[in-house]
């Protein structure tokens, strides 16, 4: 089934292991989990577009007993309604040194940086990139992030990259086959 999913297919077998140790899934937002665009209304208000699809391979993950956090160095009240929507109870929001809560997620879930997959877009986000166990660039990251990271997706952030990873993940650990068995017709 996944063989016909080409973002899959010819993956290194490196790549393959470092995403079947990963115990958590670790995003920024703005450019990631969003398009990094920000637009701020007349009266104030600020509004982000989050895709579904991301969230859709957040809940897959979930299920599979993989928890996401979100570490973002920006503080919005529509990621934080957005991680309630997602069941995400992890969110560091005005956190611009990244790394501390990066260090105390791993504390809390008792794992090591090798058991976590950070995703990313931009010079920020590189210190957690670089420590993770699968550090990802979305393709339309920083160059400089992109060259540093494991894998880059082949979607732009906020337009499907993250579940691009959750289906790495999934795939690297064979769970994604049964997953999406389970949505066909008997």
């Amino acid at each position: 089934m996944t063989r016909f999913n080409p973002q899959l297919e010819n993956l290194s077998q490196g790549l393959l292991e470092k995403a079947s140790k990963i115990r958590l899934l670790i995003c920024d937002v703005d450019g990631v989990l969003s398009n990094g665009q920000v637009i701020i209304g007349n009266s104030g208000e600020e509004l982000k577009t989050f895709n579904i699809k991301d969230g859709f391979g957040i809940k897959a993950l979930q299920k599979h007993h993989i928890p996401t956090a979100i570490i973002t160095g920006r503080n919005s009240k529509i990621v934080e309604k957005r991680c309630l929507e997602l069941s995400i109870s992890d969110f560091y929001q005005g956190h611009l040194d990244k790394e501390a809560a990066f260090k105390e997620l791993c504390e809390k879930y008792n794992i090591g940086p090798d058991q976590v997959c950070h995703v990313g877009d931009d010079l920020p986000d590189l210190p957690l990139i670089q420590t993770a166990g699968l550090g990802v660039a979305v393709a339309d990251a920083h160059w400089f992030v992109k060259n540093n990271a494991d894998w880059v997706t082949s979607q732009n952030g906020g337009f499907g990259a993250v579940r691009e990873v959750c289906d790495l993940i999934m795939h690297s650990q064979t769970l994604l086959e049964k997953h999406l068995s389970n949505y066909l017709r008997d």
